[in-house]
């Protein structure tokens, strides 16, 4: 769903565009001087390059409004876009500022709509950067009509460097936006989300789930009992606390060597099994 800019907002936008576009461009000796006057922080010159390409802002942003987002943001993205590249601009290697700029001011907006678009996350990796912003127009080229066939899909892997799974996914995300539970159904009083289904466990199910959870703890508790202090030790210091002790440590303990310790840890985990097995016949559970 493409997003509406209030009144006050389109207002000043189209304000910030008018001002934008009677700045006059700057000639390449004009350029030049202020971008070299950049390193020493001279903040006329900043100011000076920065109203000089706002109309380089207002076309990147225009051609990416299409993904629905708000136009004041994208120029504002721009605005930051050009800031870094006004930072790292060297302007000794011949190379046009307005040309080195677009790179980053593209790069700005591309980046803040891929966090925005979705509240899902796209992925920021170039690959899926480059299937975000190029699929459909690849896929309109390819395909005679439109949709993402097997043959298109396979085009495309090989021109992006992609996988055909990685094709296929993003054109699923692209054509599947995000929708609001709250979204009317038809013409009705309905909500969406008045017929998404309950996944979460029912009260009956938390009641079953937590006497058995008890179940298996009373059950263990009466298998340990079972053991020797030793084998007691063994068990719970390898498998029941978190970062459990090795065979070495274990050994050093009980003055035995570490295989030993492997031997009596196999013989307690098979007495346990018997136990718990005994304990739970006819599937009666514990408190049978």
């Amino acid at each position: 769903m493409a997003y509406t800019d209030s009144p006050e907002i389109d207002r000043a936008n189209r304000r910030f565009i008018r001002q934008a576009m009677r700045v006059p461009l700057l000639s390449p000796e004009q350029e030049l001087d202020l971008t070299r006057r950049l390193h020493g922080n001279d903040q006329k010159a900043i100011d000076a390059l920065v109203a000089a390409h706002g109309r380089l802002i207002i076309s990147a942003a225009f051609q990416y409004r299409r993904y629905g987002l708000p136009l004041d943001d994208l120029i504002q993205e721009g605005h930051v876009g050009l800031m870094r590249a006004a930072a790292r601009f060297d302007p000794e290697r011949g190379v046009r500022f307005s040309t080195y700029a677009s790179w980053w001011i593209r790069s700005s907006m591309q980046e803040f709509i891929l966090r925005n678009w979705s509240i899902v996350p796209t992925g920021t990796s170039a690959m899926r950067k480059s299937l975000f912003f190029n699929l459909r127009r690849l896929q309109a080229q390819i395909s005679a009509d439109g949709r993402l066939t097997d043959e298109a899909a396979a085009a495309i892997a090989r021109l992006l460097h992609a996988s055909v799974d990685a094709v296929e996914s993003m054109a699923m995300r692209l054509d599947a936006r995000d929708q609001s539970t709250n979204a009317p159904i038809g013409e009705g009083d309905g909500e969406w989300g008045d017929i998404l289904p309950d996944t979460a466990p029912n009260p009956e199910d938390l009641v079953v789930a937590a006497r058995d959870q008890e179940a298996r703890h009373l059950c263990l508790a009466a298998a340990l009992a079972e053991l020797s202090p030793r084998e007691q030790t063994i068990i719970r210091q390898r498998h029941l606390i978190d970062d459990g002790a090795t065979l070495r440590d274990l050994g050093y303990e009980f003055g035995i060597s570490k295989e030993r310790v492997r031997q009596i840890e196999n013989r307690a985990l098979g007495k346990l099994r018997r136990a718990m097995e005994r304990f739970f016949k006819d599937d009666l559970g514990y408190y049978g």
